[in-house]
């Protein structure tokens, strides 16, 4: 497995924890000190740290324009309606799409619907590659 990949999986499991909180505000002016916090408890690979820091920051700082690209390409779906793994799973995949220059998308989604084998439902990957094809194709038409 890939470092990347062990950085979007803590990043998912520390967000998966703090979705379950209500994402308090201001939960990303202490989220170094929080992650390293989380690291030590699940033993996150030191190398895996700073890329998942780096996911995590994008998401809490521009939660509001990723939460809005995946409501626009959810059909029939309210964000707070999703399973909240696959809601994170979206929400990293997102964020890597949007402003991750050196990660192309389909990688992105790739690496999204492989998550979201291991962590999410049975229905879940194919529903993430869903959305997150529909989030592909709205860049694409900017």
């Amino acid at each position: 497995m890939s470092i990347r990949r062990k950085s979007r999986e803590a990043a998912l499991q520390f967000l998966f924890q703090d979705d379950f909180k209500g994402f308090e505000e201001g939960a990303d002016q202490n989220l170094d000190e929080r992650f390293a916090d989380f690291c030590s408890l699940y033993d996150v690979q030191k190398k895996a740290r700073p890329y998942a820091v780096t996911l995590l920051k994008e998401v809490y700082t521009k939660r509001e324009a990723v939460d809005a690209a995946i409501s626009q390409h959810a059909s029939n779906w309210r964000l707070p309606r999703i399973d909240v793994t696959d809601r994170n799973v979206l929400r990293i995949a997102t964020c890597e799409m949007l402003y991750q220059d050196d990660v192309p998308a389909e990688v992105a989604i790739n690496e999204a619907v492989e998550i979201a084998k291991r962590f999410c439902g049975p229905e879940s990957p194919a529903f993430v590659n869903g959305i997150l094809d529909a989030v592909k194709a709205g860049l694409a038409q900017k």
